[in-house]
């Protein structure tokens, strides 16, 4: 499992992706939590509807012919379905370690088996700092976390 709201999808959303697919294997599965559009109202910068942001990832996962099979599904909060869900792995970057611990503290309050946890480190732009959208929407960096202006 992996989670997010991967607006714009940049090159630290699509190593973590990757990786996920990576550690699901050929004949596993990989589900993708994206956050619904009532859920990123939080955020502090314009985020692209769901459907759009759905047809992105598609298109990535569908570029890269991963060969496990994968889904999408609505994120309405920070935990979805892996709280409940069977599954082995969450994959998470450094930013979002603690909601993996502590999705695996609920499990475990729970009764549920806890699951692997693997983090990513992120993409670092060439400043050296972490490619995130936030960086992207105030127009410093690109997708790719090239310097702009």
């Amino acid at each position: 499992m992996v989670g997010g709201t991967f607006d714009p999808l940049h090159d630290g959303h699509k190593r973590l992706i990757a990786r996920s697919f990576e550690l699901a294997g050929i004949r596993g599965s990989v589900t993708i939590g994206l956050t619904t559009d009532l859920f990123v109202l939080r955020k502090n910068h314009p985020v692209r509807p769901f459907s759009e942001r759905r047809a992105s990832l598609e298109d990535f996962i569908t570029k890269c012919q991963f060969p496990a099979s994968w889904s999408i599904e609505p994120l309405n909060d920070r935990f979805g379905s892996a709280l409940d869900a069977e599954f082995d792995a969450l994959v998470v970057s450094e930013e979002t370690l603690p909601i993996a611990r502590e999705i695996n503290r609920i499990r475990h309050e729970k009764g549920r088996q806890k699951v692997d946890i693997h983090q990513i480190t992120c993409v670092l732009a060439d400043d050296g700092h972490w490619i995130s959208s936030t960086r992207i929407y105030r127009g410093e960096i690109d997708i790719h976390g090239r310097l702009l202006g």
